[in-house]
């Protein structure tokens, strides 16, 4: 009898809780005050990006032929989606809004941080210690929004770097990989016409599809692990290969090393290229359809 009396009045105590928590549970934004986007600006309507932080020096991104590119501390191309990220703020969204008085209330007297977008400025202050939303200054207005706006617009300035050797606009139609140790002898290349990939050794049989393959998986859109900025060492002699473009320009890269993972040089960008050595070697070396 005991036994079954402590299973009732524990079954008692977890109904009472669950019933509680159903009470007590913050209640879906349908039923709640309702949200609305800090500004009515669009992410598209920007063309220049200003992140100002009182540690260090301000980061600059400027928009050039529709991509975003790096303007200050150095010149590089842009990561687009993490661009898109800072951007994102003017999307915000929040239910909170209070007037710009008392700034120091929300630590906006001495701001964390200042992003411009163009002409439009929010001031990053402190944070709400209940829900860890933070204070953004905005048109005249305070609102609380989620705490990632911050962190976009702060990320490490190598990690906003474009991750691709190539530029969005260049389009690979050739290789030539006849300066690299491994081609030297037989010179390769690579050159695709009429979309059939074309090979310039003697008695090379390319398999279309395995070459196709090949560049789509590791040239189309090649992404590096990392990537940093690259001063040429002019006293150093590198391999060398070449991309043949679209519109017949040429793009060189150095192989400054393969292992433990491969490292490219753009040098007319000043850009390092860092590639898993698995990754890095197929890249170098394509099925061609060379007999031994």
């Amino acid at each position: 009898m005991r036994a079954r009396w402590l299973i009732n009045l524990f079954l008692l105590v977890l109904v009472a809780g669950v019933a509680s928590f159903l009470y007590l549970r913050p209640q879906s934004n349908e039923q709640g005050t309702p949200s609305f986007e800090l500004s009515d600006r669009k992410i598209g309507d920007f063309s220049r990006i200003s992140v100002e932080e009182p540690s260090r020096a301000a980061v600059v991104f400027e928009k050039v032929d529709g991509y975003w590119h790096i303007n200050k501390p150095y010149k590089a191309r842009a990561d687009q989606a993490a661009i898109n990220r800072i951007l994102s703020i003017v999307a915000a969204r929040t239910t909170e809004r209070f007037p710009a008085e008392d700034l120091g209330r929300f630590g906006l007297d001495k701001p964390r941080l200042s992003l411009k977008l163009d002409d439009q400025e929010f001031l990053f202050g402190t944070f709400n210690p209940v829900n860890e939303q933070q204070y953004v200054a905005y048109a005249g207005s305070v609102f609380l929004v989620e705490n990632t706006y911050e962190q976009y617009a702060t990320t490490q300035i190598v990690e906003l770097i474009d991750k691709s050797p190539l530029r969005p606009t260049e389009k690979v139609v050739g290789f030539d990989f006849s300066w690299l140790e491994q081609w030297q002898e037989l010179a390769l290349k690579l050159e695709r016409a009429a979309n059939q990939w074309q090979v310039s050794v003697a008695g090379a049989k390319p398999e279309q599809q395995a070459v196709q393959e090949w560049f789509d998986a590791y040239w189309v859109r090649p992404l590096a692990s990392s990537v940093e900025p690259y001063i040429p060492n002019r006293q150093a002699e590198h391999p060398t290969f070449q991309l043949k473009m679209q519109d017949g320009s040429k793009v060189q890269f150095e192989k400054l090393q393969e292992s433990p993972e491969l490292l490219l040089g753009r040098p007319d960008e000043g850009m390092l290229y860092h590639f898993p050595m698995d990754a890095g070697f197929a890249m170098l070396n394509p099925p061609a359809g060379i007999k031994p």
